[in-house]
């Protein structure tokens, strides 16, 4: 693939990605993929993934659905064992093939999971303000010391 710097472009239904759908609120939609093959001017393996997708996701503000765009534009080096990662130049995230051979749609798979909000928000959803006052806790509310007793055996000793 490398050699022949192959390029692959399609779409892909969501439902076929059970580990992404089982993050969504619904696993409807498609997911457009281009995927190129090459080897760059260091002379390493790398293929460049371009990824488009709308996905149902839950807004945890609101709990409502919405559907959050998602774009991954990613150089992914190939490499053979964790020696080869050093040589990958900046920008380039490593992608372990150990026997020459990986499955193209586990990848495109990966870069969406990796490509989502770590919390999901709507665009939308209303902000809460949060009143958050400085200062000491009350005497009555603060924990325990867990030295006291020790303290205690101390100043008794003396």
């Amino acid at each position: 693939m490398v050699q022949g710097r192959r390029v692959f472009a399609g779409t892909l239904a969501v439902a076929q990605l059970p580990r992404l759908a089982g993050l969504l609120a619904s696993a409807d939609g498609e997911v457009a993929y281009k995927v190129e093959f090459g080897r760059d001017e260091f002379d390493i393996s790398h293929l460049d993934i371009e990824l488009d997708a709308h996905l149902k996701m839950i807004c945890q503000r609101s709990m409502a659905e919405f559907v959050q765009p998602v774009q991954v534009r990613q150089r992914l080096g190939l490499i053979r064992d964790d020696a080869e990662e050093a040589r990958l130049p900046d920008g380039c995230d490593p992608l372990l093939v150990e026997d020459g051979a990986f499955c193209l749609k586990d990848v495109i798979e990966d870069e969406l999971i990796l490509g989502l909000p770590l919390v999901a928000l709507s665009p939308g959803a209303p902000l809460e303000q949060v009143s958050i006052t400085a200062g000491s806790v009350p005497e009555d509310e603060q924990p325990p010391n867990p030295f006291a007793a020790l303290g205690q055996l101390k100043s008794s000793s003396h």
